[in-house]
């Protein structure tokens, strides 16, 4: 990733917390999941390449690549499951897009507190 990219990822965190910390008061009806932007930019490929490497622990030489099923592959392998929250953060419920607005919000702050 690239110094701009770096920048605009840091603007993009920096807003979606704000947008996060704008909402908490609101009744969970109303809450929208803004964490979900910060993910809008990169392909599934990238997030998978990008996990591996998180994960990946510093004294393994080799390549180590983790593959995710794509989300389109899920809905085919379980249609009509509203399993995908966990990946795609369209949450069946709307407390769940106000515990995702809480957790990052916390995480941001370095909070070590439930977001439920």
């Amino acid at each position: 990733m690239s110094l701009l990219e770096e920048n605009n990822m840091e603007h993009v965190i920096d807003e979606v917390y704000h947008l996060c910390v704008e909402q908490l008061d609101k009744p969970k009806e109303e809450i929208i999941n803004h964490v979900k932007k910060i993910y809008e930019p990169f392909t599934e490929q990238q997030v998978s390449a990008k996990i591996s490497q998180l994960l990946k622990p510093a004294d393994v030489l080799s390549e180590v690549e983790i593959i995710y099923q794509s989300v389109d592959d899920l809905h085919k392998s379980i249609p009509n499951h509203l399993g995908d929250w966990y990946f795609t953060g369209n949450y069946p419920t709307p407390g769940g897009n106000k515990v995702a607005c809480r957790a990052f919000v916390n995480f941001m702050k370095g909070a070590n507190e439930r977001a439920y």
